[in-house]
């Protein structure tokens, strides 16, 4: 069986808010503004030929509410992603995408 899962060490400028950020093997999203970029098949591969910008679209919570999952939506192909916050993601962002602003 294939593995899914590639730890990717990258440091990286955002495209949305023109941040530099420092990647620690499994940042896929700027931590500011919560922007991804549609760069993996999976996760850390970045065999995706799209490269367009994920936005952040919605959250969803999960164990019981300690545990949020960022929904993306590629602004270039409309695909839906989801992935789990970091814990260096501002929670002002996160309750700002929760309330559909």
């Amino acid at each position: 069986m294939a593995k899914k899962f590639s730890s990717c060490k990258e440091n990286f400028v955002c495209d949305n808010c023109g941040k530099e950020i420092i990647g620690n093997g499994f940042t896929n999203h700027c931590p500011f503004c919560l922007y991804s970029k549609h760069i993996d098949i999976n996760p850390g591969d970045r065999m995706n030929k799209c490269l367009g910008l994920m936005k952040p679209i919605s959250v969803e919570l999960k164990g019981g509410g300690s545990v949020y999952t960022i929904v993306y939506k590629c602004l270039k192909c409309g695909v839906l992603k989801k992935n789990r916050s970091a814990k260096n993601d501002s929670f002002q962002t996160i309750l700002f995408i929760s309330k559909g602003e």
